[in-house]
């Protein structure tokens, strides 16, 4: 069972993994994975569009102050998330092998392309995962009414579960386990989804600068 409250947090995540089957159908219809680029920002807009849509229905966005030690737990949090996700990444730690996302141009960097891919990973992305990860399905698999739920008393097998989901939604399946048990944690602990959108965050976002810095584009 689905209650109404459902929709706003699950809508725009599908709405997000709907633009691989696109992307994919596009690249069969012999579209360049060079045009393909751009439906980044198609796919970015659209989640925007609905996160935006829906912003009355996040009551857990409600702000309230995390406190300086919850803030500095995430923050640190974000980082170490990010140094596992670059070590956890051998071959077995692999699901296929994507071509990730080159923002070069004949050997030149489109900023544009980079200033888009970041500020999409680090600001809106977390958001939708968390309300669909964190504050949906983790509750949801212990109770169907799961704003009534207390992020603290979220089972041991509504952890496990949402946490292997969330890593084998990534390529890098390993550090995806590891990522979605850390950003849970964090919501379980501090009860606000603040704390792992704020790691999350930070993670996707060091996360590019390091794929810029050393040219890595298959992280991403």
């Amino acid at each position: 069972m689905f209650e109404r409250a459902a929709l706003p947090r699950v809508a725009p995540f599908l709405a997000y993994l709907s633009f691989i089957f696109i992307a994919d159908m596009l690249g069969r219809l012999g579209v360049a994975a060079q045009d393909l680029r751009w439906l980044y920002a198609v796919k970015i807009g659209v989640v925007l569009g609905l996160l935006l849509y829906w912003r009355r229905s996040y009551t857990e966005l409600q702000w309230t102050p995390l406190g300086a030690r919850a803030i500095l737990g995430a923050l640190a949090s974000g980082v170490v998330v990010f140094l596992l996700w670059i070590n956890l990444d051998a071959s077995w730690m692999r699901i296929g092998n994507p071509d990730g996302f080159d923002p070069r141009t004949d050997g030149r960097i489109e900023w544009s392309l980079v200033v888009l891919r970041i500020a999409g990973a680090a600001l809106v992305v977390p958001v939708m995962e968390e309300l669909f990860w964190r504050s949906f399905l983790l509750r949801w698999i212990d109770k169907p009414d799961f704003l009534r739920t207390d992020p603290r008393l979220a089972s041991a097998k509504a952890f496990v579960i949402s946490v292997l989901l969330f890593g084998f939604e990534h390529n890098l399946w390993l550090a995806g386990i590891v990522a979605g048990a850390v950003y849970s944690l964090l919501y379980m602990r501090s009860q606000s989804l603040w704390s792992p959108i704020l790691a999350h965050g930070v993670t996707n976002g060091v996360l590019g600068f390091w794929i810029i810095s050393g040219g890595h584009w298959i992280y991403w």
